[in-house]
């Protein structure tokens, strides 16, 4: 839906006559010096003489560009835009603006304009200005209203017809008396004069609220001329803690150099720290693994001799001309010590 979108922002631009070319990377991220491009334009598509300032340098300026162009489309399009997407600057804003694009593609079409399948020279050429029937529409509405307006109250005289045609009929037949026409023109005209009074004691009033209006701007002015002056003042003397702020901002800066140099040391030396610790264990590891196998081999070793021993035992024959108790006493303790050493070992 959000291509579809662009696309048809795209085309519409493109068949407005728009002079550069956008793409959907363009607003891959917050771009608001394009926008502000784009709706400075069509605003000055609607009102070639708009003030609006371009000016979007900084954050209050931005701001103020965003309401003007709302406020501008609310009031002369009848438009009513999201001010948080436009100043978003990205693909939400683009549904923003399609809301203008649309409006003016919609009314070159109707004017009779060239299909946008031309080509971009034919397209360029075309100015659509909308800002000179604006003051056609406002008087057409107008008119329309007053024609609602009249119409009812015309209606209900015409239902009240039937009723007036009685006394009119009287009126005409009765004769008329001089004197009664003669006082109800009198009772008319004092009306009348009370009414140019009252109407030319609201102008004096209104001559005294000017005066006095014109009184109160120009205290106005002179306060703003004054306090100007004073802040020219303030911003020509230089502060008297200003020298002290500069150099406790000095030292503060060599500080935080010396933390930072202090605090890549510190890292690096627990780096190493950390790195030893982990040669260490790794180094235990291994020893002990080791001193399982030689333990292990031992005893496997250990074992074997064991049983050595038992097999010669039980193959000597207990004669006592072949052998003494001495010399199988010597045999064991031969067989010990070859343990004990290899123990040791």
């Amino acid at each position: 839906e959000s291509l579809g979108c662009f696309s048809d922002f795209t085309e519409m631009m493109r068949a407005l006559g728009y002079p550069r070319l956008i793409s959907m990377e363009n607003f891959h991220t917050p771009n608001f010096r394009l926008v502000s491009e784009v709706l400075l334009w069509l605003v000055r598509r609607y009102e070639p003489e708009t003030d609006i300032p371009a000016d979007v340098e900084t954050e209050q300026d931005r701001v103020f560009f965003i309401k003007a162009v709302a406020e501008f489309m609310a009031t002369k399009a009848h438009i009513k835009l999201n001010t948080k997407r436009l100043y978003q600057a990205d693909g939400y804003a683009v549904k923003e603006l399609l809301k203008v694009t649309s409006v003016l593609y919609r009314a070159m079409n109707t004017k009779g304009v060239q299909h946008p399948d031309s080509t971009e020279e034919d397209s360029s050429m075309f100015k659509f200005d909308l800002g000179s029937k604006t003051a056609d529409l406002k008087a057409t509405r107008q008119l329309t209203s007053e024609i609602i307006s009249k119409g009812t109250v015309l209606y209900d005289l015409l239902g009240k017809e039937v009723e007036l045609r009685e006394a009119r009929t009287e009126s005409i037949a009765r004769q008329l008396e001089i004197n009664e026409a003669e006082k109800v023109m009198k009772i008319a005209i004092d009306s009348v004069l009370e009414q140019v009074q009252k109407t030319k004691d609201m102008l004096n009033n209104v001559a005294l609220d000017e005066a006095n209006l014109e009184a109160k701007i120009e205290k106005r002015k002179l306060e703003l001329e004054r306090s100007q002056k004073r802040l020219q003042t303030l911003q020509s003397v230089r502060p008297a803690f200003m020298d002290e702020y500069e150099k406790i901002e000095e030292q503060l800066q060599k500080q935080y150099s010396s933390y930072i140099e202090k605090f890549r040391n510190l890292t690096y030396m627990e780096q190493l720290l950390e790195d030893h610790r982990r040669a260490e264990q790794e180094m235990f590891e291994e020893e002990a693994n080791m001193l399982r196998l030689i333990q292990n081999r031992l005893k496997e070793e250990e074992q074997h001799l064991l049983k050595n021993g038992n097999n010669d035992d039980s193959d000597i024959d207990i004669q006592e001309d072949e052998g003494s108790d001495s010399e199988l006493d010597g045999q064991i303790m031969k067989q010990h010590t070859s343990t004990e050493a290899l123990l040791q070992g």
